[in-house]
């Protein structure tokens, strides 16, 4: 039996690992932390979307960034300081734009396939994960934005989502805890929610049973080439109290790199090109405890495009607000002045309190394309399932899948 190594167990990850482990692989999965999903897959927007499945690569978003430089609470922000990494990144991004409407089209397929096996996969194992099917709610507030979304409607419904515009007062009626007045807005109904790290988490232990070996609190060093095999020389990462054990081997038949940000430098150590950039995200989850909260937040998940902020139910009692995207390198730091907006935001347009909020970061990782890397590298034990950036929930349950097959092409069970 074949052996493939796993580095990463997010939802990327987890997701890969059960799709080879159903495909009769044996799979070892390797993470600097002590649990899954701790990274980026820990406290996301909750949105499974492929409403929002349009990439980044315009003009409009460019000087919109240039604009919001010099704001602290902008949507977008971009750190100027120099970084070779970043400008290249930014070169690649803007090189992009003349393949905006191509690269949509092909997330939303992606999007569509993946909501379906993720859906396919949790009833199918009964992983828990607070799963709404409620639909998302985009709403606007005037009309030149909604004029803009109009013609990003017509591309995402052109390529297979059912997405349909909605008046101020169908807003209302789709989820009337909303407190403020809109211009107009577009519902995609078969859009979902749910919690990414329970879901990682259930599915982590579900491949557990099913034989994958989980080493967490470990990292990768070097990997060694041979013709019928790979040696991977790993050691334990400093989340790992068992410091007094040296570095330690493992032989496969393959790699598959599910390492989000860090695949960056472990493309490099691989002899590949990943150019992976980190876009710090933010989000709060507001604990729900008095009446009156459970009874006025949203059930129906909501994507204000003025200020880029997504909000999701997460149960009974938890309510996820997430936003903003940020240019900083691998600073993980919690900012205060990002953070605010978000409580902001939810006490504008909803009637509940906000005494007890819990604040996260997290880094998506991003290509300069928008789109996720599923390819074997330059070598042919090498293989990569990542960048996927803002839509990791929306899109690993169809990665996972193509990246299996493609692993099932070239190296045999």
């Amino acid at each position: 039996m074949s052996h493939i190594i796993i580095i990463g167990a997010g939802i990327t990850g987890v997701t890969s690992a059960y799709e080879l482990i159903n495909l009769g692989y044996q799979v070892t999965v390797l993470d600097k932390h002590l649990y899954p999903a701790m990274e980026t897959s820990f406290a996301n927007g909750g949105q499974l979307s492929a409403c929002n499945a349009e990439v980044w690569n315009q003009k409009s978003t460019v000087f919109k960034g240039i604009k919001w430089m010099s704001q602290k609470s902008a949507p977008l922000l971009l750190n100027p300081s120099f970084s070779v990494h970043k400008y290249t990144w930014l070169m690649e991004f803007l090189g992009q734009i003349k393949n905006y409407e191509m690269n949509t089209r092909e997330t939303v397929r992606l999007a569509l396939m993946a909501r379906n096996r993720l859906f396919e996969i949790a009833t199918q194992e009964n992983i828990e994960f607070n799963l709404e099917k409620r639909g998302i709610l985009h709403f606007y507030h005037n009309q030149h934005d909604y004029d803009d979304a109009i013609r990003v409607n017509q591309l995402l419904t052109q390529s297979g989502l059912e997405r349909y515009a909605v008046s101020p007062q169908e807003i209302k009626s789709i989820e009337p805890t909303l407190t403020e007045e809109y211009f107009g807005g577009f519902y995609c109904p078969a859009d979902a929610t749910g919690d990414i790290h329970k879901f990682t988490v259930g599915l982590a232990g579900v491949c557990k049973d099913k034989g994958v070996k989980f080493l967490f609190g470990t990292e990768a060093l070097t990997v060694q080439h041979y013709e019928h095999g790979i040696e991977l020389i790993y050691r334990h990462s400093k989340e790992n109290i068992r410091t007094d054990f040296g570095d330690e081997k493992i032989s496969a038949d393959a790699i598959l790199v599910c390492a989000g940000v860090g695949s960056y430098q472990l493309a490099n150590m691989l002899g590949d090109r990943i150019n992976v950039y980190p876009v710090k995200g933010y989000s709060i989850t507001v604990n729900i405890n008095d009446e009156r909260s459970i009874k006025n937040t949203p059930w129906v998940s909501l994507l204000d495009e003025s200020s880029k902020i997504v909000a999701s139910r997460l149960g009974m009692h938890r309510f996820r607000v997430a936003g903003t995207a940020e240019f900083n390198g691998y600073n993980r730091d919690i900012r205060a002045d990002r953070i605010q907006p978000l409580i902001d935001w939810t006490n504008r347009h909803f009637d509940i309190c906000t005494e007890h909020v819990v604040p996260w970061a997290g880094l998506r990782p991003m290509m300069p394309n928008m789109m996720p890397v599923m390819k074997q590298g330059k070598r042919k034990r090498i293989f990569y399932n990542t960048g996927h950036g803002h839509l990791g929930w929306t899109l690993a349950a169809a990665t996972a899948a193509i990246i299996g097959q493609e692993i099932f092409k070239k190296i045999p069970i």
